[in-house]
């Protein structure tokens, strides 16, 4: 028997042996087939036989750029966070497994089409080659990663959707409380730096060349993207953002067409209000004059305690509308978004290699582009505006804005919008088309589409700051060029303190008692401009009087954040602008020993080290930043999450990638980076763009072979650099 098992054992390492040697042999010739070319800025240019070839280069070079932020993403996405957190990011991961589970994600995987399987492994390939020919590099949790994984983001995306489900009412349903601790947005003390992003297309009879051009200008936190140029001899040859483990560029170009996503309010998710009942020992929920069994199963979580790894499991319940994730007012409520991941992926990479408008609107009818607006442009001449992709068709008689009933046949979903149902625009008679997480009602101004041809739930006619601001610099403009575009992409007008400093001005004039300690300060903003500029003064103090306002303000519920900033300066108490504005002048003085300092002394860009949080420090080198908050109407974002108790603000998102294209003959790009392409602080591309960045001088696109080859730094196959 003994002789039996030994050579049952040596049969079982003999056939594991013969299986790695296989896989390696394919991750070999995945490597033969493609070369990877740095140019003289760190950026990958990845060239492959087959679509499979450069998918396999594009994640091997992504993770020799930051393997760290290639792999945290799949550990948040994959729900395995608090293996490393800790009890605190529980909820987090259940969310995660309530919408795919592991079982889910491989059966999502195992019935995509060949052509997608095939990326996907490449996906896994690239990555597992890289932990392989890398031995040093010892990844926090995934020492390997699998061809399922991409499946986990629903729509294509990081995030997403699935961000907008709140983990603390998911905890506050499992920790049994049976109340949700409800806060009104419009109660909450802090004033965070808000998302979004621009998107501008120029057509070619605005421009010098004749040839369209679009602004591709994503808010982010920075260093979420990579800046890649994948290319295959199967028609792939995409430049542009990707978000570290895609196996696809996010946001970018082609020769022929280029694609820019803006967040959308469009309504994509809504929650449906269970009536649940228990019947001989089974869980139903009421739906019409029937009783439909609720779906339970069990999820466990693993979670770091101290040095060893704790388990806890909980009952998850769905609905046909999706998973239960909280309660209100003692009832279940089941979220609903969408979530097909298969579709999401072939829409997001079949994205890439579209050659004109034709194709590229045939995509958009898969419809899984859920979070994203896309503004586009082509070589062929054409402009448009896509607000939103999957939207469901509702009955108006209900209010979705709010938990509907769930056991009213008649709120459930009636299928999709088609994309020409959606709001759509196609080059425009004005010529330009903008979209700054505004309202598409004035996306191309007259030539808008009109509120009253579309269903009120199809988006929110919402207008922010920052499209009033691009409105006013894209209207009766035409001779466009890429620097031209590139510096309107950059103006330092900030029309929200158009509103709120004249308000504060008034309010101090016109108070019984002047407070002498203020009044040079008062006559800084008086006769200031409105402009951000590093050597402002006036930049300085309206930044922390807005945002001081924003968080300790008396504010009315349901305003936006643009009604808001002009309720305080036009309605609001002139004693109170007055008390703000007086806490913020002793802030400045308690913080840097007076009130007059200039903005770029102020506010810094800086990047200690690879970690995905930096540990700010004012002791440590930085550079000034003369950019300001998208809040005040800023198009180049600039702003922080958080401060590390500093007291200088360093910024943590805003501009991160961003490009200008021109589509004629030949394409042409600039774009630009914060900090650089590389997260190694060894790296010369760590931080090579960071001054470049401050001074906005963007970097020349190396788009075809042969520029590519005159700024070549390295050339090599994946695993001989």
């Amino acid at each position: 028997m003994k002789i039996l098992y030994f050579f049952l054992f040596i049969s079982f390492l003999s056939c594991k042996t013969e299986q790695q040697s296989t896989e390696v042999e394919r991750w070999e010739e995945h490597a033969a087939n493609t070369t990877i070319i740095r140019d003289d800025f760190g950026v990958p240019h990845i060239y492959g036989k087959s679509d499979a070839d450069a998918v396999f280069g594009l994640l091997y070079a992504q993770c020799e750029d930051d393997f760290n932020r290639v792999e945290q993403n799949y550990i948040w996405a994959t729900g395995r966070l608090a293996e490393l957190e800790g009890e605190s990011a529980l909820y987090s991961d259940l969310r995660a497994r309530m919408f795919m589970s592991r079982e889910e994600a491989i059966a999502n995987y195992e019935n995509s089409p060949d052509w997608l399987k095939e990326l996907c492994n490449a996906f896994a390939d690239g990555i597992n080659y890289y932990l392989h020919t890398h031995p040093e590099v010892q990844p926090k949790l995934l020492e390997r990663f699998e061809p399922w994984m991409p499946m986990y983001f629903s729509e294509g995306s990081i995030g997403g959707d699935i961000e907008r489900i709140s983990t603390d009412k998911i905890k506050a349903f499992y920790e049994g409380t049976g109340k949700l601790p409800v806060v009104p947005e419009e109660e909450l003390a802090t004033f965070e730096e808000p998302g979004g992003s621009n998107g501008i297309a120029i057509s070619g009879s605005l421009t010098q060349s004749g040839n369209p051009m679009l602004l591709i200008n994503p808010h982010t936190s920075f260093y979420f993207r990579g800046e890649v140029h994948a290319v295959s001899e199967e028609g792939l040859n995409a430049y542009g953002a990707v978000t570290w483990g895609q196996f696809f560029i996010y946001q970018g170009f082609n020769e022929r067409t280029g694609w820019m996503h803006t967040s959308t309010y469009t309504d994509v998710m809504d929650e449906f209000v269970e009536t649940t009942v228990e019947k001989d020992g089974e869980l139903f929920y009421r739906y019409g004059d029937e009783l439909r069994p609720v779906q339970s199963s069990t999820v466990t979580l693993q979670y770091k305690e101290g040095d060893s790894l704790r388990s806890r499991s909980f009952p998850v319940y769905r609905t046909h509308h999706g998973p239960v994730t909280h309660l209100q007012d003692g009832k279940a409520v089941a979220s609903a978004m969408m979530w097909d991941p298969v579709k999401a992926l072939e829409q997001s990479y079949t994205r890439t290699k579209q050659q004109g408008y034709k194709g590229f609107r045939e995509m958009m009818d898969i419809r899984t582009n859920s979070s994203n607006n896309t503004v586009y442009a082509d070589a062929e001449g054409n402009i448009a505006y896509f607000h939103g992709n999957f939207i469901p068709v509702r009955d108006e008689q209900f209010d979705y804005e709010k938990p509907v009933d769930g056991s009213d046949p008649a709120t459930d979903w009636q299928g999709l919008h088609t994309v020409d149902e959606n709001i759509l625009i196609l080059n425009p008679a004005n010529g330009w088309i903008q979209n700054c997480n505004s309202t598409p009602f004035t996306a191309a101004l007259e030539d808008s589409p009109k509120r009253d041809d579309y269903p009120g739930y199809m988006s929110i006619d919402r207008e922010n700051f920052r499209g009033i601001h691009a409105i006013r610099l894209l209207t009766d403009r035409e001779g466009y060029t890429i620097d031209s575009l590139i510096k309107l992409a950059h103006d330092p007008k900030l029309p929200a303190f158009e509103v709120l400093v004249p308000g504060l001005v008034s309010a101090y004039d016109a108070a019984p008692r002047r407070d002498s300690d203020l009044a040079e300060a008062i006559d800084t903003l008086r006769t200031w401009n409105y402009q951000t500029s590093k050597n402002s003064v006036a930049m300085t103090i309206a930044h922390y009087y807005g945002t001081h306002y924003g968080a300790k303000g008396d504010r009315p519920q349901g305003l936006s954040d643009m009604e808001l900033m002009e309720y305080f300066g036009t309605s609001s108490p002139g004693e109170e602008r007055l008390r703000i504005f007086s806490e913020v002048i002793a802030r400045l003085k308690k913080d840097f020993g007076t009130w007059k300092m200039p903005w770029g002394e102020v506010n810094r860009y800086q990047r200690l080290n690879g970690d995905i949080r930096q540990p700010f420090n004012d002791d440590e080198p930085s550079i000034p930043i003369g950019f300001a908050s998208g809040r005040w109407g800023a198009l180049a974002a600039y702003g922080a999450r958080y401060h590390n108790n500093t007291k200088k603000i360093y910024g943590t998102r805003g501009n991160s990638f961003a490009a200008v294209v021109e589509f004629g003959p030949r394409v042409k790009a600039k774009s630009i980076l914060a900090g650089g392409q590389s997260g190694n602080p060894d790296s010369p591309h760590f931080d090579d763009q960071a001054q470049r960045y401050s001074d906005i001088q963007w970097k020349d696109v190396a788009y075809y072979k042969e520029d590519v080859l005159q700024r070549a730094e390295e050339t090599y196959h994946p695993g001989q650099r």
